[in-house]
């Protein structure tokens, strides 16, 4: 949570919250990749990108 309350505190003081919505979309990415490996859609994913 640290990382978290650090990421925050630089968004805010350098007023660059455009980079929210990206940092969100690849945590998305990220997450539907890792929990999708070892299913029987991960093959279904992979063609997307």
């Amino acid at each position: 949570m640290d990382f978290l309350k650090d990421l925050w505190g630089f968004l805010s003081v350098r007023k660059k919250f455009w980079l929210l919505p990206l940092i969100t979309v690849l945590l998305l990415f990220g997450a539907l990749i890792i929990f999708t490996s070892g299913s029987a859609v991960a093959p279904f994913i992979y063609t997307l990108f």
